[in-house]
């Protein structure tokens, strides 16, 4: 398998000239690892420099990293942070994130580009978020004695470890040094195949959010628009969303506002989405030169904001999960203690499936059952606290995994 993998990534790395022509996204994940060898050698050519490497493979992964990313920093200043992504989404929204030192792509996973990545990055501590174990990185780590640890990580049954198949999958997870899994499942998982390097953490998200909630949110022409309102924040929708949503937006009470923030902020995409509803909206480029309370719908045709906005929510219903491109963060509005709802597909989502048991987190599978949750939840307001209530508790009582972690880590780095 060892041979075939190495041979398929070889093919796949000499096609990416070619497939970089088939779509904008390809073309950016093509054209963005050509500059990654030059900006790291420009950025780490000082071998005096201990260098801390964290990989993660899109934004989601990112946003776990962030609260030991920032906890490493403080604890060693003059240490230089490399980030590394895999997909575009990630790179392109944080490449000018000034947390990190160096941000670049991640070159594909061929024995010589892994090398040439580490000896060019020379890390001291290597640290994957969740998941991507690329086994010639992780060899090469293995074979220089560069400290590897994956954090927030999450294990399923239908993974290639757990197939007859899968055993050179499973010799690369023997050059890991820890692992720090979410849940038990997990656990149980990677200690069937006999590692017992592993701490049950939980993930690092909870952490990361729990810090908004103590953060200044205040937005002026957000509480301008709401003015007193009842508020339903509707973040991150994709058109499969819209078409459960819609109609009761459309039919709400007038003593009901909306703040609408799509996934997709493209000017076509926002106009379709305007008109299909038929109350009085606004959208954020208009926000200068109209009155904002006087509109029942704010459309968020801009970035930056959302976390903020769930602050001013009394129920938020989070996208993704209507279609197949997987649902956004649930725990963002669930730090602010207000009921969640989402759609159908989240099979794959583990803090969704837990605080839906909890009573925290609805799930809306037509328009029907859209209207029935909502309705519910604005008519009854004993409910509707109780809910938010239960959401907001849960965020709380999974903190804690960033300090388990990064006390490991810094051990780890004393010692290399």
């Amino acid at each position: 398998m060892s041979i075939v993998y190495n041979i398929l990534i070889l093919i796949f790395n000499k096609m990416l000239p070619a497939i970089g022509l088939l779509s904008p996204k390809l073309k950016l994940f093509v054209n963005g690892r050509k500059s990654t060898f030059p900006t790291v050698k420009k950025h780490c050519s000082n071998q005096d420099q201990e260098v801390l490497w964290f990989h993660c493979a899109s934004l989601g992964e990112y946003e776990q990293g962030v609260p030991v990313m920032e906890a490493l920093k403080k604890k060693y200043p003059d240490y230089k942070l490399v980030v590394t992504f895999f997909s575009p989404s990630g790179y392109e929204a944080k490449k000018k994130s000034t947390l990190a030192d160096v941000i670049v792509y991640l070159p594909l996973d061929t024995k010589s580009n892994a090398i040439k990545f580490v000896e060019l990055v020379n890390p001291k501590l290597a640290v994957f978020v969740k998941y991507e174990f690329w086994p010639n990185y992780l060899k090469t780590l293995k074979a220089k004695n560069i400290p590897t640890v994956f954090i927030s990580t999450t294990f399923r049954e239908d993974q290639i470890f757990f197939t007859w198949y899968g055993g050179f999958m499973r010799k690369a997870l023997k050059t890991i040094d820890h692992f720090f899994v979410q849940d038990v499942m997990s656990k149980n998982l990677i200690e069937s195949l006999g590692f017992n390097n592993t701490t049950l953490s939980g993930d690092t998200r909870f952490d990361r959010v729990s810090h908004q909630i103590e953060m200044d949110n205040d937005v002026d022409f957000i509480a301008e628009f709401i003015n007193g309102r009842l508020c339903i924040v509707i973040g991150s929708s994709w058109p499969e969303d819209e078409a459960i949503f819609i109609d009761f937006v459309n039919k709400a009470p007038d003593d009901v506002c909306f703040i609408i923030a799509p996934h997709e902020i493209k000017e076509s995409s926002v106009n379709s989405l305007r008109q299909k509803i038929n109350k009085k909206t606004i959208v954020y480029s208009e926000k200068e030169r109209k009155q904002m309370h006087v509109h029942q719908v704010f459309i968020m045709d801009t970035i930056g904001y959302l976390s903020r906005v769930y602050s001013y929510g009394d129920i938020a219903y989070v996208g993704g999960a209507m279609g197949t491109g997987g649902l956004h963060n649930i725990l963002e509005p669930a730090t602010f203690g207000i009921p969640i709802v989402i759609g159908k597909n989240f099979e794959k989502f583990r803090e969704a499936i837990q605080l839906q048991k909890l009573a925290g987190l609805f799930s809306a599978t037509t328009p029907e059952g859209f209207y029935q949750i909502m309705t519910k939840l604005i008519t009854d307001k004993k409910f509707r606290e109780k809910t938010g209530m239960i959401a907001g508790h849960f965020i709380n009582s999974n903190t804690g995994a960033t300090n388990l972690i990064v006390a490991y880590l810094v051990k780890k780095i004393e010692k290399a």
